[in-house]
């Protein structure tokens, strides 16, 4: 074919050729740096354990065995992180990290509030205003080493944290800020739910993500705290029913015992009323 282009349009051909394959290299490059960075970032968080010693006479974690970078805090200390608006004016929520240390780069760090969202069309339309909250009337926060959560209610000046001790915190659950909608009707959620390892359950001296997972609710102001699935149970995941307004949380069944859950044993599902989520029962054996 270049045989027949012009002799005066081949230099435009061949810098033209020279651009695509210059903006084609930077293209590789980009992505291959993307991968990198991806990937990197990925091994740095995983070297980072969730969890911490139940002793605070410890002084070599689970996570200097397995990582040689992050290890506790002997005692465990604890900072705040950020203050969580509720649909509730009168009561606002601080979210208490564990702080951990990095023995490679000598220096103390906190995780930091995430959110999970809900980008469903469901959630956004005219009869339904969820604001990409988890569901309707819900934010649900989670974050490394989430340890506890202090509750104040700014009227009375009363304070308190919603465990007694310091607990390995999955996901919290609060009523939110946003007036969210679901088929026309305002939803306002008057509690908060959470899941966490609150216990050594499988006694190898460590709360962490190998012990039972819980899930409880309190009421607006911190009170009756109150299990939502049985004991001998770890909760898996959930979902979320929109017309009934429930939640079904699957749990596996502690079959042997071991304080841990194992790939084998028998999964059951749980819903939950989010109108009243005392008010539950199980789904499917």
């Amino acid at each position: 074919m270049s045989d027949f282009i012009p002799h005066a349009f081949k230099p435009r051909r061949c810098l033209l050729l020279r651009m695509i394959k210059n903006i084609h290299m930077r293209t590789i490059y980009f992505l291959v740096f993307c991968c990198v960075l991806i990937f990197t970032s990925c091994s740095k968080e995983k070297n980072y354990k969730k969890g911490f010693s139940v002793s605070p006479e410890t002084k070599t974690s689970e996570n200097d065995k397995n990582d040689g970078i992050s290890q506790d805090t002997v005692p465990l200390k604890t900072r705040a992180n950020s203050v969580l608006l509720t649909g509730y004016p009168e009561y606002r929520l601080t979210t208490i990290y564990k702080l951990n240390y990095d023995k490679k780069e000598e220096y103390y760090f906190t995780g930091n509030n995430r959110f999970y969202r809900n980008y469903s069309d469901l959630g956004h339309s005219n009869e339904n205003q969820w604001n990409y909250n988890f569901m309707p009337g819900l934010q649900a926060i989670y974050g490394y080493n989430l340890v506890n959560v202090s509750l104040k209610n700014v009227e009375t000046q009363n304070q308190k944290t919603l465990f007694e001790k310091p607990v390995l915190i999955k996901t919290l659950y609060i009523p939110s800020f946003t007036k969210d909608t679901l088929f026309n009707e305002p939803i306002k959620r008057d509690y908060y739910m959470i899941s966490a390892y609150d216990d050594d359950t499988n006694s190898d001296g460590y709360i962490n993500m190998k012990d039972l997972r819980k899930f409880y609710v309190f009421n607006i102001d911190g009170g009756e705290k109150e299990s939502l699935i049985p004991e001998n149970y770890s909760v898996i995941s959930s979902e979320y029913d929109c017309a009934n307004d429930f939640m079904y949380v699957f749990a596996q069944l502690d079959e042997n015992k071991n304080g841990q859950g194992d790939e084998t044993e028998k999964v059951h599902v749980f819903w939950i009323d989010l109108k009243n989520p005392r008010n539950n029962g199980r789904q499917y054996d």
